[in-house]
């Protein structure tokens, strides 16, 4: 491989940016050589569906990560073999299979720009209401069908606005796109991990519910060829931003699976990620499959993961975006007394008072976002005393209320069940709050672990380096 050790570039199409790092093997294993992110700036009104619609503009994603790899440097982008690419799952993206971009030179090689492409609908979207899911067909899938899901999105369209899907023969997830276009496959080839997040995929023998699909009519030619991830989509028709043309890029992997491959080194230890949501999740044990049928009122979801085993996975929608509506909300308070204070200095006093605070008997269940699995089930606070109502209290009451309630979803008594030995803490939550880790370590049984940061576009090279 020329001059220095072979480069893997991994790439992660996020929802407000997008990043891209480049990997090298040393003789210590892995490391991270560059790395650069920018925002998208993505956003887009949704023409069809209105406020409900949560929508992105393909070109400025697209943009943003032509910056990202314009920034890294030219003598090792030269050196790239293998690209892994990873992005937000359930999304949907429409494009016209020989028309889905163009090619032009741009100050560091060739690169493409999105052509005859609809806007990116996100997993965010929030279109389909559980009315309009309810009529859909009962899928033949371990997941709960949910709106933003893929495959929902293109039911809402088939009933609301057919036209418009007939101006397309390709769909896949933004990273299924980039893929595409990179590999100039003429039909989209998509991992197992984001069939799974499009609803009407059965993992147990990977494959989508045609059947099922076809005797409502839904448009079958536009769903992917489906593979295993780690396995090799193709390879770069062009020279890319100096990146050889011939350069192996794998099949697109889902944001979630990267970010905790990027962590998880034993099979016994668990992650927990409080970001804006939070997360805690766990390997299954070998051979475990996932049941035929979804438990809607189950709070864990399998996510099929590497090499057929599953993660199990506790998503909360409730995490640091609690915290900063909490925060928001004790500024919107001090305004409405005539006084000025900046949401920036309230986070490290609240903090403080806390971390004064060890005890509190005050109880607050923190869902003020809902929870996938009780959308009705809303917030509360309980066993409030007079002598409690202190800031610090208040604070320490949250910290622990978000802890709860992700333990409360995936039990401590499971995890022991599953051999959990350690937890790997992550996300900037976590990091910028010692009372969120005290809470943390007051609630788990096991050694907690900071600092080894989940990043998805690290975690789908390492995914690159490991199939090599």
């Amino acid at each position: 491989g020329g001059p220095g050790p072979t480069c893997v570039l991994g790439i992660d199409l996020g929802t407000t940016s997008v990043k891209a790092a480049l990997v090298t093997g040393t003789e210590r294993g892995l490391a991270l050589a560059q790395s650069c992110s920018r925002e998208t700036l993505a956003h887009s009104d949704s023409l069809e569906a209105g406020p409900q619609g949560m929508e992105q503009d393909v070109q400025k994603i697209i943009r943003a990560l032509n910056e990202c790899l314009a920034a890294l440097p030219q003598q090792q982008l030269q050196r790239v073999t293998h690209i892994g690419i990873s992005g937000q799952m359930h999304g949907v993206v429409f494009w016209k299979s020989d028309k889905g971009c163009k090619w032009s030179e741009s100050g560091t090689g060739p690169a493409f720009e999105p052509d005859k492409v609809s806007h990116l609908v996100t997993w965010q979207d929030g279109r389909c209401s559980p009315t309009f899911l309810s009529s859909l067909p009962l899928p033949q899938s371990h997941v709960s069908l949910a709106t933003g899901f893929g495959c929902a999105t293109v039911y809402w369209y088939l009933k609301n606005s057919p036209d418009f899907l007939k101006a397309y023969d390709a769909a896949g997830t933004i990273q299924d796109y980039v893929v595409a276009m990179l590999c100039d496959l003429k039909k989209p080839l998509m991992s197992v991990q984001n069939a799974a997040s499009w609803g009407y995929f059965n993992c147990r023998n990977k494959s989508w519910n045609t059947d099922i699909l076809k005797k409502s009519s839904f448009p079958v030619h536009l769903l992917p060829e489906v593979g295993d991830p780690g396995s090799i989509a193709g390879r770069t028709t062009c020279a890319w931003h100096g990146i050889p043309k011939g350069a192996k890029v794998g099949i697109a992997l889902g944001d979630f699976q990267c970010s905790v491959y990027s962590c998880l080194t034993e099979r016994t230890d668990a992650v927990l990620n409080v970001s804006t949501s939070a997360q805690l999740t766990i390997s299954m044990p070998l051979g475990f499959q996932p049941p035929e049928a979804p438990d809607p009122s189950s709070a864990v979801t399998y996510f099929p993961y590497f090499n057929g085993d599953y993660l199990a996975v506790a998503a909360s929608l409730n995490g640091g975006n609690v915290l900063a509506t909490f925060v928001g909300m004790v500024a919107q308070w001090t305004q409405e007394l005539g006084l000025e204070v900046q949401e920036s200095a309230i986070y490290p006093r609240i903090i403080q008072a806390a971390l004064a605070q060890k005890h509190s008997k005050l109880s607050v269940h923190p869902t003020i976002f809902g929870e996938r699995h009780l959308p009705e089930q809303l917030a509360s606070v309980t066993s409030i005393g007079a002598s409690e109502l202190s800031l610090g209290h208040v604070t320490r009451a949250l910290c622990r209320g978000i802890v709860e309630n992700l333990c409360s979803m995936l039990p401590v008594q499971h995890l022991e069940d599953t051999g959990v030995r350690r937890i790997l803490g992550s996300g900037s939550a976590l990091a910028r709050n010692e009372v969120l880790k005290q809470e943390v370590e007051r609630i788990f049984p096991f050694p907690v672990v900071y600092g080894k940061d989940v990043d998805a576009a690290v975690g789908a090279a390492m995914v690159m380096f490991h199939s090599k």
